[in-house]
This record gives C-alpha cells, structure tokens and sequence, in this order.
C-alpha cells in the first residue's frame, strides 16, 4: 500500500515582508535618513505613524491608495525602524520632524503631497501642513485632532491637569529612561498591553453608563508603572495577529523605544519653538477621523468643536461608532473609503 506524502503546510509570510508588492528605501534628508515603504503611481499621499507604531501601521493603506491611483508612502518617522535614531533628545522636536517630512517629499523629486498622520503622526502631519503649506497641499488627522500651537499653560502643565491625582503618561514619558526601564524587560508584553488597552474592543468592555475620556491605561498609579493598568486579555484582534505583534515586537527589540518616547520629551519645547505660530489655522483641505472610544478624540473634544475657526477648510469630520485608536487598523475599509473619497474631491487631483 502506498504511503501518502507528507502534507506541506502552505508558507507562512515573513513579517520582515508583509507588503509584498511595496518597496523599501531609505533616503537622506538633512537630519540623517528616513525609511521609507511605497505603492502605486500618482499623486503623493505621505502617511505618518505615531507611538509606539510604524509604517507597517498603514499596511492596509499603502495598496488600497496604490489601487485608487496614488503614490502611497508611509515613513519610519525619526527614531523608529530603519529610520535614523539621534542621540540628543532636542533631536525630536516638532521642527525636525517637519523637516524630515519636506526632506522625504523632496528626496521622491515631488513637489507637493497630501499628508496624513495618526496619533503623534497627526500633529506631525498638522504641523507640516501648518509650516509648509506650499508643500503639503492637503492633511487627514487621525486620532488626534488638530489643536493651534500656543495656549498660556505649558504643555506637560495641561498634561499634569489632565491626570488629576495620578500621574499622565505623557508626563510619565518625560525622565530619560525611566519608560524604557519598564519597558525593556518585555518589549513585545508590553506593546501588547498597550495595543489592547486603548482598542475598541477593550474600551467596549470598559466603558459604561456613557462616559468618555482617557482610557485608565493612560495614567500611573502614584509608585506604579503604566502597565499596572493593562488589561488582562491582550489579543489577538482581528485587526492585530500574533504575526502583526512579532513584526511590532522585532522592530522595537532591534531599536529600542527612547526614540519616539523621546518625541513627548520635547512637547515643552515645541511650545516655545513655535510661538510664531501660536493660535494659527491651517487653511488648507483637511479631514479628520476619530474613534467613538479612541482617548485623545474624546479629551480634545473641545477642539474638535474648534474645527471651524482652526480648520476652515475641512471637508469632514467623522467619529467612527466602537472604534478605538488605533483606528486605520481597527477599520481598514471605513477609513480607506473615507480618505479616497476625500482624495478624490481635492482639486489638484
């Protein structure tokens, strides 16, 4: 009797190459170089990740904007993957971020692009815009609404307010090295926690009776660590496998996690760097997508409802129903839908 061969499980798609069809580049810029993933033809669309993510954040972007007619790109921000990793902290000021952004858009010989950004990624992307509206034509935030730079309070002082009798992870972020303590032990436990703490699915599980507002997961108990408040189930979610976490884990065990925390170490800073821009709009084309549960759309509703005075030309505003923060992963097809829609509707297309 013939013995049947050997059944061969079919391959299994290496995290190192999850978009197969895109291609990495690094380029120079004139703080070092950026990392870079693109898709398709056509007009620009720069996208910006935020913490603790990476370009692969947009993975379900780059070959739905490529489809649409678009030159898809999504960036290493400074101090993430194969993107350079400063040592000085006052190298990740708002400043040097935008000049990565125009160095990136030059490198790829563009002379404009729409740019979009979620969670650290959307103030970069608003900032950008901001500085440099002969360049970025256009910006979609994600997340984080938009907020003109300024305010009488430093910073870190209004995060200070916002954590009440307990301490705000921001502020949390500002020693050098006291995060990465907590977090070096166990990179990918600790992505986990905070991937799962601010999903949708956990903040359905968490919030009750209609309140809103910053997830437990975003403040330290007076002696403890941020994870004291991570929930126990961490996954997986449909929109995040055990292999999205092990390409998340294996970037961040290669490069550490002091370069985009050292991006909250600056927002002092940014402050007194951009006060000629205090209170200023941005004047451009705009788009904004939240999540009914996502923290930073719910504390920033006040500017949320600013939108008319700080982004006169918005084309829309929209809130996602049970959607977390992680928001282009949580829902790949809605935000697709929305920002090709709104894509389509710019004038320079």
């Amino acid at each position: 009797m013939p013995q049947s061969s050997p059944v061969t499980p079919p391959p299994q798609q290496r995290p190192q190459d999850p978009l197969p069809d895109a291609t990495h580049r690094t380029v120079e810029v004139p703080g070092g170089r950026i990392h870079l993933v693109e898709q398709g033809t056509g007009p620009l669309v720069l996208m910006v990740h935020g913490f603790p993510e990476s370009w692969y954040s947009w993975r379900y972007q780059l070959p739905a904007l490529a489809a649409a007619g678009y030159r898809a790109v999504a960036i290493d921000v400074r101090g993430y993957g194969r993107s350079s990793k400063p040592r000085d902290i006052t190298a990740y000021g708002m400043l040097a971020h935008v000049g990565d952004n125009v160095g990136v858009l030059r490198a790829l010989g563009e002379e404009t692009a729409t740019i979009v950004g979620h969670d650290w990624g959307a103030p970069i992307a608003a900032h950008s815009a901001l500085l440099r509206p002969d360049l970025f034509t256009a910006v979609a935030l994600l997340s984080v609404p938009y907020s003109p730079p300024g305010g009488p309070l430093r910073p870190t002082e209004v995060f200070r307010q916002l954590g009440g009798a307990e301490e705000f992870y921001i502020n949390y972020f500002q020693e050098p090295g006291r995060a990465e303590a907590e977090i070096e032990p166990d990179v990918r436990g600790w992505l986990a926690g905070v991937y799962a703490g601010l999903a949708g699915e956990t903040r359905a599980a968490s919030v009750t009776g209609g309140a809103r507002g910053a997830a437990p997961v975003l403040t330290v108990p007076p002696g403890g660590k941020l994870s004291d408040r991570f929930p126990a189930d961490t996954g997986p979610f449909p929109w995040l496998t055990d292999a999205d976490l092990d390409f998340y884990a294996s970037e961040f065990e290669r490069t550490g996690l002091t370069g985009g925390l050292n991006r909250y170490r600056n927002v002092d800073r940014d402050w007194a760097d951009l006060a000629a821009w205090h209170g200023a709009p941005i004047t451009q084309p705009a788009l904004f997508i939240g999540g009914e549960l996502d923290a930073p759309t719910a504390w920033l509703a006040d500017a949320i409802k600013a939108f008319p005075a700080t982004l006169p030309a918005l084309s829309g505003s929209h809130v996602l129903d049970g959607c977390g923060h992680w928001v282009q992963q949580e829902r790949p097809e809605e935000v697709n839908r929305l920002l090709l829609d709104w894509l389509g509707s710019l004038t320079h297309r």
